[in-house]
């Protein structure tokens, strides 16, 4: 039976993604079976009139052999993305065509999934290929738990989407981060300074801590652990003057926090819940300066370490989950999630994603006290040591 399988990407870009959509469609069109791209992760089927064939164009768009030939040679996502959610839409998201008919609940919001569902259904939708990260996925789950087959592939570069051991992305993040923490070594030695490299990570400080590890830097703060800005003062101090180059360098989480303080975050919640963050870095170099007396170089590499096309381990992990995903699919085997589990590509129940959380092994990986990488054990140890 000739199928329609529909694929989006939601949540932030990272490299890889092109390469895991071109797989799919590869492997689809191999098996006969027709492809539909989503626009804009969950905003396509959320802002699609399917009545309309105009806003059907707008929203979706036919993916075959031809049309994703060289969409693998850049990275991010040719069919962009957005933090939509369309369970919680905001009264002024609200598509025009549904304002009529939607019910606004007591916070501002309507739940639009029943009209996501009547768009798959008229367009011939038979399952769907969501390639995302947490929230992304929560959102697949409930598709799925309401009757819809998915078949989800993970991605985000924090590597922390729970019941996998890795997301596409995480490979080229941590090696920009490590490119441009050796780069910026240049500058900071050269004026014999203390330099802080925050590094994005809202809720896992992984990034942080393997960027780390990787460069050579001095301190790695993460997420995971409150950090005592006092201590953190003195030991860059010794740092620098133990480097006969007299400098320190250190890696530092978007989402990590002193003791006596809060994540930094600014504007409005997002779709689902999220405020932006961003800036515990610059607090952190101007408490160590006003402590030392030191000058600070500060970077923010942020978007950096997603940009760009994804390295070979990106691009084996982006191809091999989009092939499995449509394998799945192709054999009617739905509601999972792929994944890499020791080495090796499986899949597991789609709602493993809201079983828990994935976090740094503080235990293992991360001395606490001296604020760095704390390798305890490599043997038998996974590839990232997550």
């Amino acid at each position: 039976m000739t199928m329609t399988i529909g694929i989006l990407t939601g949540g932030g870009d990272v490299p890889g993604l092109n390469h895991c959509i071109k797989a799919a469609v590869v492997r689809a069109s191999d098996a006969g079976h027709r492809v539909i791209g989503f626009r804009r992760g969950w905003a396509g089927p959320l802002n699609c009139n399917p009545d309309d064939e105009e806003s059907i164009s707008t929203w979706t768009m036919e993916l075959t052999r031809e049309r994703v030939r060289t969409v693998d040679r850049t990275g991010g996502t040719f069919l962009h993305t957005s933090r939509t959610n369309p369970g919680r839409v905001p009264e002024s998201n609200i598509p025009e065509f549904l304002r009529d008919s939607a019910k606004i609940k007591e916070d501002g919001t309507a739940d639009l999934t029943e009209h996501v569902k009547i768009v798959f259904k008229r367009l011939g939708i038979n399952a769907l290929l969501p390639i995302g990260g947490d929230d992304t996925l929560s959102y697949a789950h409930r598709i799925h738990t309401e009757g819809f087959p998915v078949v989800a592939c993970p991605k985000t570069m924090d590597n922390d989407v729970f019941g996998t051991d890795y997301c596409i992305g995480f490979s080229t993040a941590i090696t920009r981060s490590v490119d441009y923490i050796t780069q910026l070594r240049t500058s900071i030695g050269s004026h014999e300074r203390i330099g802080i490299v925050e590094l994005f990570g809202r809720n896992s400080g992984e990034t942080s801590l393997i960027s780390a590890y990787l460069s050579g830097a001095d301190r790695a703060i993460i997420s995971e652990v409150p950090f005592e800005p006092g201590k953190l003062s003195d030991l860059l101090l010794r740092d620098k003057a133990e480097n006969p180059s007299h400098y320190a360098v250190m890696t530092i989480s978007e989402g990590a926090r002193m003791k006596e303080g809060s994540v930094i975050e600014s504007g409005p919640q997002d779709a689902y819940g999220h405020r932006k963050l961003g800036g515990i870095g610059v607090t952190t170099a101007k408490e160590i300066k006003k402590r030392t007396g030191q000058n600070i170089i500060y970077q923010q590499i942020a978007y950096l370490m997603r940009s760009g096309v994804p390295d070979a381990l990106d691009l084996m992990v982006g191809i091999n989950y989009g092939t499995l995903a449509v394998d799945l699919i192709t054999k009617d085997v739905t509601g999972r999630l792929v994944v890499l589990r020791e080495g090796r590509y499986t899949h597991r129940p789609l709602d493993i994603v809201s079983e828990g959380v994935k976090r740094v092994d503080v235990e293992m990986f991360y001395d606490a006290e001296r604020y760095r990488p704390k390798v305890m054990n490599v043997l038998a140890q996974p590839m990232f040591l997550y």
